[in-house]
This record gives structure tokens, sequence and C-alpha cells, in this order.
């Protein structure tokens, strides 16, 4: 754990030492859909049509709005012909139809870790197997996930007492996938459950968690027990971002909130903390936890030390339409 900084302030303010954990923010699949919208716009001019966010934080959002993308629910929204962005979350196979129905000019920002749980899906189904999906009920990405095969193909399973009770058709014919923005922990259980249950069941070669959500997962593991507070930048519809909350609560933080910004920080709550933590969701960019930091310092001589946890060199190219 490195010190980035020593008191700076004068002796008016309470010490405070403030843990930033390392990995945090944006990840590769996060940028990678940004950088989409951006090129699309730089390439082809405003307006550019995304469907739903294309990351869950509305900072985002709200700069690529002032590019001159305009957000939509339906693709009914967006024009005949027009430059249409499928979010990072994935959309289901019946939405990429319709594009191509209405002859729409389509960009795919699915993250290629959520288009890997798809190709996951694909195989099972074609190999005749039976397909629960761990997710949350409701996520665009889950409802993604469930939208590549036909209805009833896929299974959703949010719980352990979902996975205890769940009656497969054939026990010999089983396959699991999971939403890539879980907790960790929680899954495993979920997962030991199906195992216990069904010991034939397939899994994925490699984990359907991304390296993004385990890593930033980690890195609040190991300072949580020590922070009085836990900080979680991130929007409140952002899965990986609230998991980033249960699991400090779960490592030992003695409280731990998510807040979309510096404006959001009760700070009578933390008049007699001693040690902060402070990280970000994936789709949270770094300028709101630099906002979240001078905040901090307006209010607190502080100790400022970088806890790192992972190094993260991943990155994905955009589509060949964007390619310069």
């Amino acid at each position: 754990m490195e010190s980035r900084e020593g008191k700076e302030s004068g002796p008016s303010k309470p010490f405070l030492t403030l843990l930033l954990a390392s990995p945090r923010g944006f990840c590769a699949g996060v940028e990678r859909a940004i950088r989409i919208v951006e090129l699309a716009l730089a390439k082809f001019g405003a307006p550019i049509y995304v469907r739903h966010e294309i990351v869950h934080n509305r900072f985002v959002v709200d700069r690529l709005k002032q590019l001159g993308a305009i957000f939509i629910n339906q693709l009914s929204e967006a024009p005949e012909g027009a430059h249409v962005i499928f979010s990072a979350h994935g959309v289901a196979k019946s939405v990429a139809d319709e594009a191509a129905r209405r002859h729409l000019f389509s960009l795919d920002a699915t993250c290629p870790l959520v288009s890997k749980v798809h190709v996951e899906a694909l195989h099972h189904f074609r190999s005749g197997r039976e397909i629960v999906l761990i997710g949350h009920r409701g996520h665009p990405e889950v409802e993604g996930t469930l939208g590549q095969l036909p209805a009833g193909a896929i299974t959703l399973v949010e719980t352990l007492v979902d996975a205890a009770s769940f009656q497969p058709v054939d026990p010999g014919r089983l396959a699991f996938v999971t939403q890539t923005t879980l907790s960790v922990d929680d899954t495993t259980e979920i997962v030991k459950v199906l195992r216990r249950r069904f010991p034939d069941i397939v899994g994925p070669r490699r984990e359907d968690i991304c390296y993004a959500t385990t890593n930033r997962q980690e890195a609040i593991k190991k300072i949580a027990p020590q922070s009085d507070c836990v900080f979680v930048v991130g929007a409140p519809n952002s899965s990986n971002s609230q998991r980033l909350v249960d699991v400090a609560l779960r490592a030992g933080a003695k409280s731990a909130a998510l807040i979309q910004s510096a404006a959001e920080i009760d700070w009578s709550s933390l008049r007699n903390a001693h040690v902060v933590s402070l990280t970000a969701g994936a789709s949270a960019p770094e300028t709101l936890v630099e906002g979240v930091i001078e905040a901090f310092r307006r209010h607190f001589d502080l100790d400022i030390r970088e806890a790192a946890a992972a190094r993260e060199t991943v990155t994905f190219n955009v589509p060949r339409a964007l390619a310069t």
C-alpha cells in the first residue's frame, strides 16, 4: 500500500486516511462502448441513436448527449436508415433482427465478455442442453442473454432458493452461464448448490464473471476490514457497483454506501471516522472519483494511500466500420 501524499492542510481539519482501491472505474468493455459512440459521432455526424444507456452512468450518458447522441428505449424511436448503437450490456437477437428489417445501420457495442456468454449459451442449446442463467431479473445484460435463444430454453436463477428449487427437464443434459457483473462469492454459493444437485451440470470453460468485476471486488476486500466506511462511486442501476457495496460490507467494512458523486456524501456520518476507502464501479469515470477526493480534501487533513490488488492491461477493438 503506497502513500500518495502526506498532510497538506492546516490543523483545524480532522485527520483522515483515504484508501483508494485499485483497480477501480472504467473497464475495457466500458471504454470500448463509449469509444464506439464517440467514433460514430465523429465519422457519421449527429445524431447517433443509442438503444438504452450505453453504460450505466448518467454522467457518461449526459456527456455523450452533449456530443449529439440520442438515447432511446426502443428501436421504433429511431427513423428509417438511422445509425443505431446497441449498448455494452448486449441485446436480444430480436432487436438486431428488427434493426436489419428497418434498414438501420447498427453498431454493436456489446462487451466482448458478454458476447462470450451469448456464444456459450448458443453452444449449449445446440448441444441439446437445458440452460440455467445465474443473474438478476430485469438487468439489460440478462434480458439480452435470455433473448439469444427461444423462450423457455434458459431458466433464470437469482438466489440460493431458486437454485435449490429448480427442476430441469433432464438433469443429465444441463448447463449454466452467468451474468458478468455478479458477486463472485454469491455466485460461487449458487453454483455449489447446482453442482451438488446436478453433478453432471456443465459450466463455462472460463469464468463468466468478468475480470473487471472480479478485480474490483478483490481490491475492496483487501481494504474493507480496516475501513470505517467504504464509498463506491457508481450508478444505482449499475449491478457491478451495487455488488461492490455488498462485498465491502461482507468483508468487514463498518459501513458502505453507493454514491453517484461527492454531492451525495453525508459528511456528518464521518464525524468519528479515521479510515475511509474509495472505489468506483466499472462504468464510473475517474473524474467522479477525483471530485470525491477533492471534497474530502475540503473536509479533512488527508493521507491518501493507493491500495493495489491487480494490474489491468485488457483492451478491446472497436467494430471494423469505425476502425481508422
